[in-house]
C-alpha cells in the first residue's frame, strides 16, 4: 500500500485555509467590481457577521474556527454545509498577482544595483506597514 505524499492537515488548519480561500475570492470579486482594496477586510468581516478583530485573529491563525463559526461562514458565503471542513487545493496566483510579479521582475531586471536596493527597501517598508 502506498502512502500518500500529500500532507494531511489538522481540521483547524483546513478551516483556516478554506477561510483564506474564501477571503481571497471575496477580495478578487470586490476589486473586479471596482471596489478600492482598503477596507475589504472589514467588509468581509461584516459579510460574515463578525467583528473585524475576530476576522483578523482568524486570518492570522491566532484564533481557530469552531463549529458554530464554520457553519455561519458556510451559510453566509453560500457554501454547502461541511465546505469549511473539506481539504482542497490552495488556488494559485491570481491574474493581478501574476501581473504584479511580472512588473516587479521587469523592474528588477531593468535596474542596476542601486535601483534594486531601492526597490527592496520600498517593498520591505510596505510589507511592514500593516
Amino acid at each position: 500500500m502506498r502512502v500518500s505524499q500529500r500532507q494531511i492537515l489538522d481540521p483547524a488548519a483546513i478551516r483556516r485555509r478554506n477561510a483564506l480561500i474564501a477571503f481571497q475570492s471575496f477580495v478578487e470579486a470586490q476589486i473586479n467590481a471596482g471596489a478600492p482594496p482598503k477596507g475589504l477586510e472589514q467588509s468581509f468581516a461584516e459579510l460574515l457577521q463578525v467583528k473585524p478583530s475576530l476576522w483578523s485573529m482568524v486570518k492570522s491563525g491566532k484564533r481557530g474556527i469552531g463549529d458554530k463559526l464554520a457553519r455561519q461562514m458556510e451559510h453566509l458565503l453560500d457554501k454547502p454545509v461541511g465546505w469549511m471542513d473539506e481539504e482542497r487545493e490552495t488556488p494559485g496566483l491570481t491574474q493581478a498577482e501574476q501581473a504584479f510579479l511580472a512588473l516587479a521582475l521587469k523592474t528588477w531586471r531593468a535596474n542596476n544595483a542601486e535601483g534594486r536596493k531601492r526597490l527592496k527597501v520600498l517593498l520591505r517598508e510596505h510589507a511592514h506597514a500593516e
